[in-house]
């Protein structure tokens, strides 16, 4: 059996503790060709800020390791921090990838932001994956499961033995995740979740979030075994069981506090507002737009 065929992609886990969001960095020990998965470009809302600590945190372990970048995944347009594609692009001149249906997304918040001049083709990215598309990260064979419910665009990355499932599902004790953003919707979410958890039980299982239940240290890897035992909006439930629990629960929970701020930059690839006549930057976002939402 070629090496390839056996081989564990070793996984550097980041975690970013305002939003609660992991970042990763997913390498071919053969070939130290590695990707880079859901960055997160620092941003503090109160004084309109941007660092970029946190994608240097990743540059940094690329280095020391001796990795080549090549690819910069995103597995949707995240509401809750800004990409640091665009920024680490610019570092590695690595091409940046995401799911194919972010079309849609554009389109959507296109009108949600009265925003004519946004491109919505998705020519932000260098590459837009399809449902099933393969790829490779060095000699590590890689594959794409469209996975919507939490957005119109979510995606899965299933890197040999490893699966990034992003926003999907949680660790056990964490559930799954919300299905009420604009494009979202909680039955999709269900059966996005049953073709993950088609894959072999000992996939392993690299979530996107984890908000620390119970105060615990957090954690971003289970197994898909796990999840199907373990995790208390899978184990035991149905379609429509699993349908009314999300929605009751999703009516509960306050809109991210970023979400406006972030996808007019993450449905651009993470790159920032273009500088107005004084050279400054600028956010705009809609008054009343997610109506019905919880306030937090």
């Amino acid at each position: 059996m070629p090496a390839a065929a056996t081989a564990r992609p070793s996984v550097k886990g980041f975690y970013e503790a305002r939003s609660g969001s992991i970042q990763y960095v997913v390498a071919d020990p053969l070939t130290k060709r590695c990707a880079i998965i859901d960055p997160v470009l620092d941003f503090d809302e109160k004084s309109g800020s941007i660092k970029t600590e946190q994608a240097d945190l990743i540059l940094g372990h690329i280095a020391e390791n001796g990795l080549t970048v090549e690819w910069i995944l995103d597995t949707h347009p995240h509401a809750d921090h800004f990409s640091a594609a665009a920024y680490l692009k610019e570092k590695t001149e690595a091409p940046t990838g995401i799911g194919c249906e972010v079309v849609r997304v554009q389109e959507l918040w296109k009108k949600i932001y009265n925003w004519p001049e946004l491109a919505t083709d998705g020519s932000q990215w260098d590459h837009l994956f399809a449902d099933g598309e393969r790829f490779f990260l060095g000699s590590l064979e890689g594959r794409v499961i469209y996975s919507p419910g939490h957005t119109l665009a979510s995606i899965t990355y299933v890197i040999a033995d490893a699966a990034f499932v992003h926003d999907t599902i949680f660790m056990p004790d964490g559930g799954t995740a919300r299905a009420d953003f604009p494009g979202g919707d909680a039955r999709q979410l269900w059966r996005s979740i049953g073709a993950i958890l088609a894959l072999p039980d000992e996939t392993r299982v690299f979530t996107g979030h984890d908000y620390r239940p119970n105060g615990r240290e957090p954690r971003w890897e289970s197994t898909v075994g796990e999840e199907k035992r373990c995790n208390p909006h899978v184990a035991g439930m149905s379609e429509d069981a699993f349908v009314k629990l999300r929605e009751a629960r999703d009516r509960t929970l306050p809109m991210p506090k970023l979400i406006l701020h972030a996808l007019q930059v993450n449905v651009r690839g993470g790159r920032l507002p273009e500088p107005e006549a004084n050279g400054a930057r600028y956010l705009k976002f809609p008054l009343n737009a997610l109506n019905g939402a919880a306030w937090g």
